[in-house]
């Protein structure tokens, strides 16, 4: 019984500090995510631009990843998490006082997200181009109000 309770516990008490991690874990994840969405936003757009190749297959790959990674974001804007506590973030502190506004942006991000994924799958180059600059405004509009450059 006593091994039962030990690790119940040690599984609580991982439970407990995965659900509240330290805001510089926080940024790192944050970091992390917006690596991801560059990592495939800047191949699309350099597609878009003619810059390289139009590859539709890879398109379609990359949309996915920012599709996805568009959900993921949200998450690593936990309170605590600002320029206030951790030094090395582009977040501003607005992100927190402005809340509403913020968590706007961000769904207007995810839902352009998802239709670039969606206009992907069909490969149509002249779709893809028109909601990836739909898709790029919601980022530029996010960051004028909620990053540091």
């Amino acid at each position: 019984m006593g091994l039962v309770s030990s690790v119940l516990g040690l599984g609580l008490l991982t439970t407990v500090n995965a659900a509240d991690p330290k805001p510089e874990d926080v940024v790192k994840y944050r970091q992390s995510v917006y690596t991801i969405i560059g990592w495939n936003f800047k191949p699309i757009g350099a597609m878009v631009k003619g810059e390289i190749p139009f590859d539709a297959a890879a398109v379609a790959r990359h949309a996915q990843y920012v599709e996805m990674m568009s959900k993921a974001a949200p998450e690593g804007f936990r309170k605590g998490s600002g320029p206030d506590v951790v030094k090395k973030t582009e977040a501003k502190p607005e992100i927190w006082t402005k809340w509403n506004e913020f968590e706007t942006k961000m769904n207007d991000f995810q839902q352009e997200s998802s239709k670039l994924a969606e206009v992907a799958k069909t490969g149509d180059e002249k779709a893809i181009k028109a909601q990836f600059g739909k898709t790029a405004e919601t980022c530029k509009a996010c960051h004028k109000e909620f990053r540091t450059d």
